[in-house]
């Protein structure tokens, strides 16, 4: 009886090991499959980034990113380019002169400055440093949250030394970001805003170099309720008159 219980004991602690490696071989599966899913760094002459949160990210059908209309607008005219990001829009997008929507992009909603600067130099090692960065409402989740202003503004400064310090003939975009919805915009946000505007001229004063473009975007005037699908969000109308923003500057920049 002692040998059987013995012997059982041993045929239990072999199903065990038997079971911890198979978990092990499953996981290690797994995680090949991961690595083989990730994308090839882009050789296009013009990688763009959109860089930043929710208004870069997009969430069809509730509200949009400038992207699409953006990427149609530069598929129209005829330019070499590729969006680039580690993040991928899974929304269903018609296709445009027979070309499927390039999906690719940086932006995770509800992001500050400090978590979309802590995650990039991950970001730009999975893709490859850009040539042209859309930083889109750099601050903006700063202030919805009443972040302090300053904090913003250095980790803004931050994320273009991360940019230029990847790629030193870097051309960085950075939006004088489009108001919210008027009925949210207090006092207190709309003066938060306005500094944002000012110290991103000021950024892009101080950060350009002779090889390193950093200009400033104007996203805010113009910009109405008319343009917002929620309190902060873009409609289809709002999408379409970011992008063209960005594609008059753009056609003077690409290559």
């Amino acid at each position: 009886m002692k040998r059987f219980i013995v012997q059982m004991k041993k045929t239990q602690k072999n199903q065990v090991f038997g079971i911890v490696i198979c978990i092990a071989f499953i996981a290690l599966s797994c995680n090949k499959e991961e690595g083989q899913e990730t994308k090839p760094i882009s050789t296009s002459i013009n990688k763009i980034l959109p860089l930043g949160a929710s208004r870069v990210e997009g969430n069809r059908p509730e509200y949009e990113s400038f992207r699409y209309e953006l990427w149609k607008d530069l598929t129209e005219n005829g330019w070499t380019f590729d969006f680039i990001g580690t993040q991928s829009d899974e929304a269903n997008y018609p296709s445009f002169n027979s070309l499927d929507f390039d999906i690719d992009h940086e932006g995770n909603g509800g992001w500050t400055s400090a978590e979309i600067l802590q995650a990039l130099p991950n970001n730009l090692e999975e893709t490859g440093a850009p040539d042209i960065v859309l930083f889109s409402s750099p601050g903006g989740n700063d202030a919805l949250l009443g972040l302090p202003y300053d904090e913003a503004i250095e980790n803004i400064n931050s994320i273009i030394d991360l940019l230029q310090n990847a790629n030193p003939n870097i051309t960085i975009i950075i939006e004088l970001m489009a108001p919210g919805h008027s009925n949210m915009m207090t006092p207190e946000l709309t003066t938060y805003f306005q500094q944002l505007h000012q110290g991103v001229v000021t950024i892009c004063e101080e950060q350009s170099a002779t090889n390193s473009l950093v200009v400033e975007v104007d996203m805010s005037t113009g910009f109405s309720d008319a343009y917002l699908a929620d309190d902060v969000h873009y409609n289809v109308a709002g999408a379409d008159f970011i992008a063209q923003r960005y594609y008059t500057l753009l056609a003077t920049l690409l290559e």
